[in-house]
């Protein structure tokens, strides 16, 4: 397949820019219709998002300042490959047995998740659109003094095809 020759401008904005996540949602990848996405003409951003029967986004709330996406792109010369590393790290605050409990579901079975994140722009992302997310690896545990508290970190994988697609608002408050 020839590529696209044609380039699109990048033009540097005066807007603020903040890191950060500022909400984090999860489902099952089974609970999405994986054919009921709607995209803008023209653009990579997804207008609606299709559940099964019943099924929505679980938030998982953190505190400010705990939570980070990354999406990394390899880009193999040699092997004419390219795929997007998109990672999630998040904190959440209070070891308890309710918290343990939704953190043993999403990990038993390895099992394959989307992911939506607000990031600190206000603007949301959909990751693990293609080949879905995991949970790869689990932490946490109670820090040395009282001021360190106690929490449980996660970290979630997608290795997807293209970058994060952005989500309008009005989508993610329609699943969640």
């Amino acid at each position: 397949m020839a590529c696209n020759t044609s380039l699109v401008q990048i033009i540097k904005g005066c807007d603020n820019n903040a890191g950060g996540l500022t909400k984090f949602y999860i489902a099952p990848a089974e609970f999405v219709d994986q054919t009921g996405f709607g995209f803008t003409a023209g653009t990579d951003t997804i207008t609606a998002i299709t559940m099964l029967s019943g099924a929505t986004f679980t938030e998982f709330q953190f505190n400010k300042n705990v939570a980070n996406y990354e999406e990394v792109g390899t880009i193999s010369l040699e092997n004419g490959s390219t795929y997007f590393a998109q990672t999630v790290n998040l904190t959440i605050p209070r070891r308890e047995a309710a918290k343990r409990a939704a953190i043993q579901l999403i990990a038993s079975g390895q099992r394959d998740l989307q992911i939506i994140v607000k990031d600190g722009n206000g603007l949301y992302w959909f990751l693990g659109y293609a080949n879905f997310a995991n949970l790869t690896a689990t932490g946490g545990g109670s820090g040395t003094v009282k001021g360190d508290g106690s929490q449980y970190t996660l970290t979630f994988l997608a290795e997807e095809p293209a970058q994060a697609f952005e989500v309008e608002e009005a989508a993610v408050l329609a699943v969640t």
